[in-house]
């Protein structure tokens, strides 16, 4: 029992020392570098607008606005200026691959008949539009990446939001209590 006690103490002491300790400096909320030309962020922000136009189709579960949305975001990949971007040959390479990608996912979610199929194809385009995101960033703007851990049999997905509004294009507005947010990138 004595020994019961003195951990509650010890836990309560280590809890006011850890409240005592500074807060995160200015530095560790300061924005991420958007070091490229406006033009390419320009083109980078529209492409963003369509995706959230589909997350809210998914959300809806309405098929023909998720079917217009993918195609419109497709156009929108397939003409970002990567030739804008000054970076290393092999960065600029994995970028080209990443749009490839997302443009084939998007042609194949725009054959799938059954909205179940649509939003797994959703799940890729997401998690590689997030790694784009991160590596050139998005001047201005704050990404939200959100998480249900339900989402695909529990196995959980991912997607991305303009805000840290609950959203869920997995199960629909009906989910929304499976919704958090996971990282934000604000730059």
């Amino acid at each position: 029992m004595r020994s019961a006690i003195i951990l509650v103490i010890t836990a309560f002491f280590a809890c006011n020392e850890a409240a005592k300790q500074p807060a995160a400096t200015q530095a560790d909320n300061a924005p991420l570098k958007a070091p490229y030309a406006t033009e390419f962020y320009d083109s980078l922000q529209i492409t963003m607008d369509a995706y959230y136009d589909l997350t809210d189709g998914l959300s809806q579960g309405n098929i023909t606005y998720t079917d217009k949305w993918a195609a419109i975001l497709k156009q929108h990949i397939d003409s970002l200026p990567l030739g804008l971007l000054q970076m290393d040959a092999a960065k600029l390479g994995v970028l080209h691959t990443a749009t490839g990608s997302i443009s084939a996912e998007l042609t194949g979610m725009l054959g799938e008949k059954e909205l179940e199929e649509k939003r797994a194809g959703f799940e890729s385009v997401s998690d590689m539009l997030y790694d784009i995101i991160q590596n050139t960033g998005l001047k201005g703007k704050t990404v939200y990446r959100q998480y249900c851990p339900m989402a695909f049999n529990d196995r959980g997905g991912y997607w991305l939001a303009k805000s840290s509004k609950k959203q869920n294009p997995y199960f629909g507005n009906g989910m929304l209590g499976c919704v958090e947010v996971t990282d934000s990138l604000r730059y």
